[in-house]
């Protein structure tokens, strides 16, 4: 068989999984055998043990027409320099350093958001988060060089990404279109005597190879271009998905609100200690990834012949691995369609390195930006939560929309209500 990358093939895999186990066989029109794994423990093996046996698989050939060469598409060489020398960036420090543009952000939201409460009117929550993620991206990226080169014309240059879902060829040139401005910015960037922003941008600039090297150009274009899609897209989705459990589910919004008012009563300060005691809130998010996982599907090629689940693999074999489908799976999660936050609390049957989930994937490609989404989202999730409760317009159940990304088919709508302030 054929596989596309879409909402048929994960009709696919989940029948694959039901009727012929956790890892199975699948006969290529190539005269090829390829390989769905669903068993925690291999899909570790692959993603941990045995990473350097794998490169990327089918399907990255849309992801580096829109990203370039970055590091969500790179391999080998290329990408074991650029993650060596991006990985500072993404210090628990640094990214420290950008929650009060964390804040502002949200702030920015709670405005709108306050006006349309007190008109009783609705808001597109999956806009929303794709406006609020986007902005803070580009904020964190550009720094001061938001507001003076990328917004110069008077309207966000990037805005095409979170109006639109699709990521076609269409997108494809407006993203390409838009590396001019980039490169404007960098070379203004590069042309100054001293660096005395702090934001990923210069963090980028100054970043050296093992040989005293920086980033070409070329480089540092894709590598921006991959941390603004990358970096919004996944904060975006997941915010989506937990502003409608929440609406859902009273008593995950009760324990959030509970939490949020006791770590920070005022509701204007935020301290870093707060957000790291936000542990509900965690698990929250990490409830709301488990069912709803922005890369819901991996693919990996073999560069090497290699043995797992007593299936013998050869070199050039694509290898399929899904989130989504290991996340409801019910040999590793009981009742796997209930929304239920505990699931990570202290008291869960997994550890923290030990569970049957992997959003942000395992091993050396682990997401960088993870821990900056976690903290981004636990930010607007802790300070939001205070001032509204969302209910729901209609009855919702959203379809899904399976492209490289899982999204929405059509937007959530929500109803924002003031909370009593007495």
């Amino acid at each position: 068989m054929a596989l596309g990358i879409d909402v048929e093939t994960l009709g696919i895999f989940e029948d694959l999984r039901r009727t012929h186990g956790s890892v199975v066989s699948i006969p290529q029109m190539n005269g090829r055998l390829a390989y769905f794994v669903n068993d925690a423990d291999t899909v570790r093996q692959l993603l941990v043990k045995h990473h350097t046996g794998y490169k990327k698989g089918p399907g990255f050939e849309r992801v580096k027409m829109l990203l370039g060469n970055g590091l969500i598409v790179s391999d080998g060489a290329v990408w074991r320099r650029s993650r060596r020398m991006i990985q500072p960036a993404f210090s628990r420090q640094n990214v420290h350093r950008l929650i009060a543009l964390m804040v502002e952000c949200t702030e920015i939201r709670a405005s709108r958001w306050e006006k349309v409460a007190i008109a009783g009117g609705t808001l597109d929550i999956t806009q929303e988060m794709s406006d609020f993620a986007l902005e803070l991206i580009l904020r964190c990226i550009f720094g001061p060089d938001y507001e003076s080169a990328i917004l110069a014309s008077g309207e966000n240059p990037f805005a095409f990404l979170s109006k639109d879902s699709a990521r076609d060829l269409r997108v494809v040139m407006q993203v390409r279109e838009s590396r001019n401005l980039i490169l404007s910015v960098i070379q203004a960037r590069r042309a100054k005597q001293e660096q005395d922003e702090f934001d990923f941008l210069s963090i980028y600039l100054a970043a050296k190879d093992k040989n005293g090297e920086y980033f070409s150009d070329k480089e540092l274009l894709d590598e921006l271009i991959t941390l603004i899609v990358a970096g919004y897209e996944t904060s975006a989705g997941t915010l989506n998905w937990a502003w409608l459990m929440l609406a859902l589910n009273s008593q995950a919004e009760a324990c959030l609100l509970d939490e949020a008012l006791r770590l920070s009563p005022d509701g204007e300060e935020i301290e870093q200690q707060a957000i790291t005691d936000m542990t509900y809130t965690q698990q929250l998010l990490e409830e709301t990834l488990r069912l709803y996982p922005p890369v819901w599907l991996f693919t990996r090629r073999a560069t090497a012949d290699d043995t797992f689940a007593n299936f013998d693999v050869e070199s050039g074999t694509d290898i399929y691995l899904s989130p989504y489908v290991l996340h409801r799976s019910e040999e590793y999660w009981p009742d796997p369609e209930r929304f239920e936050p505990a699931r990570f609390g202290a008291d869960s049957v997994y550890k923290k390195g030990d569970r049957p989930y992997f959003p942000f994937s395992l091993g050396p490609r682990r997401c960088l930006g993870e821990y900056f989404s976690f903290l981004e989202m636990k930010v607007h999730l802790g300070l939001l939560v205070r001032k509204f409760r969302m209910t729901l317009v209609s009855k919702q159940n959203p379809e899904m929309e399976l492209g490289i990304n899982l999204r929405v088919q059509d937007s959530i709508v929500l109803r924002p209500e003031l909370r009593d302030k007495s």
